[in-house]
C-alpha cells in the first residue's frame, strides 16, 4: 500500500490547491453590476473606475436620477457638501464640471443636472451605463435557491426587461442601490394595500405634488386630505396652502399630539429645519389646516366623486367625510420581489439589512445619531451582494447620502480585495444630522437625505 511522503503530506499539493480553476478565472473576468443609477448607484460606478475595476449599472429608468426627477421641486436642508461623493468629485474635477456651492441647498432637480448627469457622462462610466433596464430577476448561475454546492464560485444571473425583450446578464458581484422611493405605504393604519386603495388612484397622490398651473385646478377649491406625520407630510400642506382660496386642508396622522410633529422649532440646532416646524405651527394655530389626530384608518369608502375616510379618531369611530384629493405621505417600503433567488438577512420590523437593524432603528436614532457602519454590517449570506443607499435601511427614514457614500467605499474596497480599507469607516456629520427641507415648503418622501 502506497503511503503519503511526509513532505507534501496527503492529498493535493499547496501549490497545486492555489492554482485557479477555469470557473475561477470566468468569475474574475465578469463585472460587478449595480442597479440603479441614484446618487449611491453612480457613488458605487465612481469608486469602481478609481479602481480600475469592470461593472455595469442597470438603470429601470430613461435618465440617471429619474425616482429623483420625480420630486425635482423638492429642495434639501442637507448643503451641497454632503450631496456629492469624494471620489466621484475627484473624477469629475478631470472634467469641465462646475462644482456647486458648498453650502448651498440643492433642489432634486439641481442634484440630477448639477451632479449626476455629470458624472454619468464621464466616458468611463457612460459606456458602463444602461438605461431603461428594469431588473426582474438575480440569482445564480444553473443554482436555485436552496443549492449549496459550489454556491459561491458561481456567477450572479440577472434577468432584465429592455424594449419588451428580457436580458440574461452575468455578474460576479452585485450592489442592490435601487432605493424605496417607487414602492410607497398605503395609507390605512395597518399599512395593508387595499382593492379599495387601489381602484381610487386618480384620487390619491403618494409624494409631494409640485402644485403648478399644469395641475392647480386638482387642489384649489377642493377639500383635501394629507396622511402622515413626518416633514414630508408639513411640506404638502404647506405647499397646498399657498394655493389660498376656498381649497381646504385636513391633517391626519397617527401621532397622539400635533405638537409632536413641529420638532424642535426655535430650539432646533438646524435653523431651517425649526423655521418648518414653526411655519406648520402657525398654519394649525391660525385655523387654515384643521387637524385630526391621532386618527387610525380602517377604510377608504368612495361616495359618488368623493372619498370618505373611516376609523378610529381617539378610539372612538369616526368618518370624515367629503374628501376630493388624498395626499399620502407616510413614507415608503423596499422591493424584495426580484430578489426571491438571492439569500438574504433581513430584519422583521425595519425591513432593512439585519445587522444594520439596531443602529438605525427610528424608535432610538435620528439621521445624525446613526453612527457610520461599511461593508462588514451590509454583508448579506449571499456572497459578494450588497444592499445599499436608502434600500438598506429599509422602512427606516433615517438615511442620508452622506451615510451611503460611506457604505459604498466600504463595500468597494472589499470587493475589491483591500479589506483593511473597508473595516475603516468614518464618517463625520452634525450631531442633530442632515435632513431635509425645502423653503419653497416641499420636502422629499422622509426625514433624511
Amino acid at each position: 500500500m502506497n503511503e503519503c511522503r511526509k513532505s507534501t503530506g496527503c492529498g493535493p499539493s499547496k501549490e497545486k490547491r492555489n492554482v485557479p480553476t477555469k470557473e475561477d478565472t470566468m468569475l474574475k473576468d465578469l463585472p460587478i453590476a449595480i442597479i440603479g443609477a441614484g446618487p449611491i448607484g453612480l457613488a458605487a460606478a465612481a469608486h469602481l473606475v478609481d479602481k480600475e475595476e469592470k461593472f455595469i449599472i442597470l438603470e429601470s429608468g430613461s435618465r440617471v436620477g429619474s425616482n429623483i426627477l420625480e420630486w425635482s421641486h423638492v429642495r434639501l436642508f442637507s448643503p451641497w457638501k454632503y450631496n456629492i461623493d469624494k471620489v466621484a468629485k475627484k473624477l469629475l474635477k478631470t472634467s469641465s464640471w462646475n462644482e456647486p456651492e458648498k453650502e448651498g441647498l440643492p433642489t432634486g432637480k439641481e442634484l440630477v443636472e448639477s451632479y449626476l448627469e455629470p458624472l454619468s457622462k464621464l466616458p468611463e462610466i457612460q459606456k458602463n451605463l444602461f438605461l431603461n433596464f428594469k431588473v426582474l430577476s438575480i440569482g445564480k448561475k444553473g443554482l436555485d435557491k436552496m443549492k449549496n454546492s459550489g454556491r459561491e464560485q458561481t456567477a450572479f444571473v440577472i434577468y432584465a426587461e429592455q424594449e419588451g425583450y428580457t436580458k440574461r446578464i452575468e455578474a460576479k458581484a452585485i450592489i442592490d442601490a435601487s432605493g424605496t422611493w417607487s414602492n410607497p405605504n398605503p395609507i390605512n393604519a395597518e399599512n395593508i394595500w387595499t382593492v379599495e386603495e387601489k381602484e381610487l388612484n386618480e384620487q390619491i397622490y403618494y409624494g409631494i405634488p409640485d402644485i403648478n398651473e399644469n395641475n392647480l385646478h386638482r387642489y384649489i377649491g377642493k377639500r383635501v386630505a394629507v396622511i402622515g406625520g413626518g416633514h414630508s407630510a408639513i411640506n404638502s400642506i404647506l405647499e397646498l396652502a399657498q394655493i389660498g382660496g376656498s381649497t381646504e386642508i385636513y391633517w391626519v396622522m397617527r401621532k397622539y399630539n400635533v405638537e409632536d410633529a413641529y420638532g424642535g422649532e426655535e430650539k432646533d440646532a438646524l435653523e431651517a429645519r425649526g423655521a418648518l416646524g414653526s411655519r406648520i405651527h402657525q398654519l394649525v394655530d391660525s385655523g387654515k389646516v384643521k387637524v385630526f389626530t391621532p386618527f387610525l384608518i380602517h377604510e377608504l369608502i368612495r361616495k359618488k366623486s368623493t372619498i370618505e375616510l373611516k376609523g378610529l379618531y381617539h378610539e372612538e369611530e369616526f368618518t370624515l367625510p367629503d374628501i376630493d384629493e388624498i395626499i399620502v405621505n407616510t413614507g415608503s417600503r423596499p422591493d424584495f420581489s426580484f430578489l426571491r433567488e438571492i439569500r438574504l438577512s433581513v430584519d422583521a420590523a425595519t425591513e432593512s439589512v439585519e445587522a444594520l437593524s439596531p443602529l438605525i432603528d427610528p424608535n432610538l436614532h435620528s439621521c445624525g445619531t446613526v453612527r457610520p457602519h461599511g461593508e462588514q454590517i451590509l454583508r448579506q449570506p449571499e456572497k459578494n451582494f450588497y444592499i445599499a443607499g436608502m434600500k438598506s435601511y429599509g422602512r427606516a427614514p433615517t438615511f442620508l447620502m452622506a451615510t451611503g457614500y460611506e457604505q459604498i467605499r466600504s463595500i468597494v474596497s472589499y470587493l475589491v480585495g483591500d479589506v483593511e480599507a473597508s473595516k475603516k469607516v468614518e464618517l463625520e456629520l452634525p450631531e442633530t444630522g442632515v435632513c431635509t427641507l425645502d423653503f419653497s415648503a416641499i420636502n422629499s418622501n422622509s426625514s433624511c437625505c
